[in-house]
């Protein structure tokens, strides 16, 4: 006898022990398959775990309250269990129907699905009507049906009609004892409502947190082509007019060649520095640098350059910004302008910063609005500021930015060069 006790409880043991390790093993299954998504850089996927969301499958073990009226029909304590019998085969599968559509919003919403919670309703009413007892607990599993394809603001009503009538339909048999059905009824709807729409909520938030990852990962990918375009052409600019300037001065003056061709080394260093710290992510571009690399650009091109600044200090994110209008202008202005003299106008306000940028080249070869103008025009447009580009009247190409303006100082400067 106690031979057999340590058998059945050794058995249940394992049965434990391996529930127990079949659980831990798909922890770690979920838990491996979420490391995966990390470094894929994909959003965590917190509805694909062990537990997982509700589903209809998750519904359907509900339909177990009706074994006492199976075992009602198979015991003949139920009159007429040929009429019993069509009437839970028709109540059971318009539960399956219903508990299938509910988790598709198009079918949960189509009108063929409140036809079959109609028809539920009656089926459960009339059977209930007509045999009390075990077929009472119909109605819970009516009110869950309801709670799984109502939503919104018709479920309250909807809930409320269907408890009042079990009340009445079971009171009738019951009496005071229908109370628990009432309630069964009531609370089975509305808590599956609530946990239905919490999880279709975390499934929206896990959909919307994937979109922003994706949408964060195109947004650095277009920050990096445009730092790239900004970076590369202006540095290829100046190289190109050093190296110019370099092959027409050697033959008379080798010592000032040489001196281009350091300068020519030394744009290089920094355009290396510049790409690595693009490819990070922690490159801010200088106003103050960028002004003196256009004069050097524009110099070196056979611009004269003139550069006014008026104004409080700005801002350094707004300093940032109109520096790279000051580098793609000036890379502008020395590979297509063919001009003589490039003004470069800073004027700032204590609500906005205003930069104009005009040569006085021949119009048509100055640089259209390409790639790097429209990049910088949806960069200003994203921190509320535009930029226009176009001809002269009369000749030339001129850039105006303008950025609003959020005082961080009161210091005031006015200069020219």
């Amino acid at each position: 006898m106690r031979g057999g006790e340590r058998t059945e409880r050794q058995c249940k043991a394992d049965r434990k022990a391996a529930r127990k390790a079949d659980w831990e093993a798909r922890k770690a299954e979920w838990r491996v398959a979420e490391k995966a998504r990390k470094a894929r850089g994909e959003a965590p996927d917190y509805g694909s775990g062990p537990m997982g969301p509700p589903n209809a499958f998750t519904l359907l073990p509900w339909l177990l309250l009706g074994m006492g009226a199976i075992s009602n029909i198979v015991h003949g304590e139920t009159p007429n269990p040929w009429v019993g019998a069509a009437g839970l085969l028709a109540f059971n599968s318009l539960y399956v129907t219903l508990v299938f559509r509910a988790f598709h919003k198009e079918a949960r919403e189509a009108a063929a699905t409140r036809w079959c919670l109609a028809a539920l309703a009656a089926v459960t009413c009339a059977m209930a009507g007509a045999y009390g007892d075990d077929w009472l607990l119909f109605f819970p599993l009516l009110g869950l049906a309801t709670g799984a394809v109502v939503r919104g603001r018709r479920l309250g009503p909807v809930m409320f009609a269907v408890t009042a009538v079990a009340g009445v339909v079971s009171g009738l048999h019951e009496g005071w004892d229908a109370l628990g059905i009432v309630y069964g009824t009531f609370l089975s709807g509305m808590v599956t409502a609530a946990i239905l729409a919490l999880a279709e909520t975390v499934r929206e938030l896990r959909e919307t947190r994937q979109e922003l990852a994706r949408a964060a990962v195109d947004q650095e990918r277009l920050r990096f082509s445009r730092d790239l375009h900004d970076l590369l052409g202006h540095t290829l600019s100046v190289i190109v007019v050093k190296s110019e300037a370099a092959r027409r001065i050697a033959p008379r003056d080798m010592g000032a060649a040489l001196g281009q061709v350091r300068d020519i080394e030394a744009v290089g260093r920094q355009a290396l520095t510049e790409i690595r710290e693009a490819v990070t992510g922690y490159r801010e571009a200088s106003l103050a640098t960028e002004l003196d690399r256009a004069r050097a650009a524009l110099t070196a091109a056979g611009i004269e350059p003139v550069v006014r600044q008026s104004g409080p200090p700005l801002p350094p994110q707004t300093a940032a910004l109109l520096g790279w209008v000051v580098r793609e202008a000036a890379t502008n202005a020395v590979r297509h302008s063919g001009a003589s003299g490039c003004e470069i106008e800073l004027h700032g306000t204590a609500e906005r910063a205003r930069l104009v940028i005009t040569d006085d080249g021949a119009g048509v070869g100055s640089a259209p609005a390409g790639s790097g103008l429209t990049g910088l025009r949806e960069r200003l447009a994203a921190s509320g500021g535009t930029l226009a580009a176009g001809p002269v009247p009369g000749g030339g190409f001129r850039v105006t930015a303008e950025l609003p303006v959020e005082r961080t100082g009161h210091e005031h400067g006015d200069g020219e060069s």
